[in-house]
């Protein structure tokens, strides 16, 4: 009964009794307030012909105009063509093998060893992305990078990879993977680390081998994980960083390098034309939000694991 009556408790009274936990989380309670929905107000200039000397809430009211811009452009067509190239190539390739990393860490037998090489995987995590781009360049440069040498010394002729179409896909995708692989498997690696290792031993009993227990235990262990990264990253589709493609973009690989990032980076900031990107970042997050909710649903219905 007694427990009964303190659930009857006022809020109030709650909130009063515990109030340090509360005071706790009013920083994180106002970050989110202060940087992530009261700038969601500025969304409207999406649908106003935005002019800094009116202000948001003076300026003229316009309704769909820019998105009607935006998809009836000559560039909406590549633009989504490029974006989605990349991002979903990067997805089918980044998903599975920082997967395959924690199971090979995991079934390392040599502590030291599997020190080294999680240093090593995780290192390049930390450069940015500045410095990668610079590293990809000299490694790729046609009159002074390694790769030519090493094609000019099997008697090839080099090639100037950043100038060719066909391979800035396959370098973004590559130093990427590189930089990220193993930071991106260290998720994986403490899932694995969970696992009862009775399991083990009940299959090894059963006369089980390193695949069985890998496909058997190991897998089944870090589905749930795997199936919510694969969620969040489905709901990012259409946000691929500007960064590191406007770095690698030039003159010669624009019809495939140049992304919905990118092209915002150049109409917004540079040529000032606020309203129109705002609708352009506005269509993107729509996009991103209904892929999340689909691809969740999917999850739900398949894995009984969702976001929610």
């Amino acid at each position: 009964m007694k427990g009964a009556n303190s659930n009857k408790k006022p809020v109030h009274k709650k909130i009063l009794q515990c109030w340090q936990l509360y005071v706790m989380l009013l920083p994180a309670v106002l970050y989110f307030v202060l940087f992530k929905y009261l700038p969601m107000a500025g969304v409207q200039i999406a649908f106003r012909d935005y002019r800094a000397v009116d202000g948001i809430w003076g300026s003229e009211w316009v309704g769909l105009k820019h998105f009607e811009r935006f998809i009836n452009s000559i560039q909406f067509e590549t633009l989504i063509s490029n974006t989605l190239r990349i991002s979903v190539t990067n997805l089918i390739v980044g998903f599975p093998l920082p997967i395959m990393l924690a199971i090979l860490l995991n079934e390392t037998r040599s502590p030291k060893l599997k020190k080294v090489v999680q240093n090593i995987t995780y290192a390049p995590h930390f450069i940015s992305t500045v410095v990668l781009v610079g590293m990809v360049n000299m490694f790729l440069s046609p009159s002074s990078g390694l790769i030519n040498h090493i094609i000019e010394a099997f008697g090839g002729e080099a090639v100037n990879f950043l100038a060719k179409e066909e391979a800035f896909l396959p370098t973004y995708i590559i130093s990427g993977q590189w930089q990220n692989l193993g930071w991106n498997a260290i998720i994986y690696v403490a899932a694995l680390a969970n696992v009862d290792t009775t399991l083990y031993d009940a299959a090894k009993v059963d006369g089980a081998n390193r695949f069985h227990k890998i496909w058997y235990i190991d897998l089944p262990a870090i589905m749930p994980t795997a199936v919510l990264l694969l969620i969040m990253n489905s709901g990012n589709i259409l946000n691929v960083g500007y960064e590191k493609t406007y770095l690698m973009q030039n003159s010669l690989n624009t019809t495939v390098s140049e992304i919905i990032s990118t092209y915002v980076y150049k109409v917004g900031l540079i040529h000032a034309k606020y309203s129109y990107t705002a609708a352009i970042g506005l269509f993107n997050s729509v996009i991103n939000v209904t892929v999340l909710i689909i691809v969740n649903k999917i999850a739900k219905k398949f894995s009984d694991t969702s976001l929610f």
